[in-house]
């Protein structure tokens, strides 16, 4: 079973449409400037601290769990009364060169309230320094710890955005093979597709309000280092999804990963996946992190919420004193 949703039918909020300008006359230039991934990380940590809005009272944890290379750093994020016997393992975007469970933390929190369940967070090996495949080999270090712990598969979700779509997707491809799928997996605007195989790359280059596509050739070549982009563990629209979770996949209609998301819907309902695809028509990339500025942002999450209580079934801790 598939069904997509779209927003098409509504216009923009005007908070969005300041969003959308300020994202093109600001960010998008700065984006196609800068060259070196560590500047990169720099402005993306101090602008998700002045700008996201998380809930409040959020709980932040941050922790060290077993690795491929070590330590590997988590967060566990959570806000309310959240079933701890549930999770999400979240992986954050960012190309594979930037972003952390910092940047992401306000989203999460919120998503955290939304869904009724605890998020855990991976600081993921970045490229340069670590190409291809230690990002995912620490994702599935990430998923190895919450197994470790006690959680079933069937009590935990797996998501992310942009190159922590792509990421999530290369390790729901790997579960899925291993015959041990989560509950189910979520995107918001994946990045599947390291070959730039999609149309929409070129297509909505001018319509893109953030990201330049004349970078993403580039910035994948810092994470692949000379491997394959066609390898399915990089550009999981080529990969196999044996018994696949239920998914839902979140994208804008004018992002230049728009095909990315279209494609990946159809290889994943090619295997017999139930995948859900939600629209919204002129939304900038992964605009859910700008949750508490526009009403676009909220309605994303809430509809995320949703589908992860769905597929959860979170239940209510039980009262302080019983």
């Amino acid at each position: 079973m598939a069904s997509d949703r779209s927003e098409a039918g509504r216009g923009a909020s005007l908070n969005l449409a300041a969003l959308n300008l300020a994202l093109r006359l600001v960010v998008k230039p700065r984006l196609a400037r800068t060259k070196e991934p560590v500047a990169a990380r720099r402005e993306f940590e101090c602008a998700a601290w002045a700008v996201f809005r998380a809930p409040p009272y959020p709980l932040w944890l941050p922790g060290v769990v077993p690795g491929p290379a070590g330590g590997l750093v988590v967060s566990r994020i959570s806000t309310g009364p959240v079933d701890r016997r549930r999770v999400i393992l979240y992986l954050h975007g960012g190309a594979y060169v930037a972003g952390s469970p910092r940047t992401h933390r306000a989203m999460l929190a919120r998503l955290s309230l939304l869904a009724g369940v605890p998020v855990l967070a991976p600081d993921y090996r970045l490229a340069p320094e670590h190409p291809f495949p230690a990002a995912l080999e620490d994702a599935q270090a990430a998923w190895q710890h919450l197994y470790d712990a006690g959680y079933d598969p069937e009590h935990i979700v797996i998501g992310g955005d942009s190159a922590g779509g792509g990421l999530a997707f290369a390790l729901l491809s790997r579960l899925c093979r291993a015959g041990t799928p989560p509950a189910a997996a979520f995107a918001f605007s994946p990045w599947a597709d390291l070959a730039g195989g999609s149309p929409s790359v070129a297509g909505n280059a001018r319509l893109d309000p953030l990201l330049p596509a004349g970078r993403m050739v580039e910035v994948a070549a810092m994470y692949l280092q000379g491997h394959p982009a066609e390898d399915p563990e990089a550009s999981p629209v080529m990969a196999e999804f044996p018994a696949p979770a239920p998914v839902l996949l979140q994208h804008s209609q004018t992002e230049i990963l728009r095909d990315d998301t279209l494609r990946l819907a159809a290889r994943l309902r090619s295997f017999g996946g139930a995948v859900t695809v939600q629209d919204w028509p002129s939304a900038p990339h992964v605009w859910q992190v700008f949750d508490g500025w526009v009403p676009e942002s909220r309605d994303a999450l809430e509809r995320a919420g949703a589908f992860i209580r769905a597929a959860l079934r979170p239940e209510p801790p039980p009262p302080a004193d019983s």
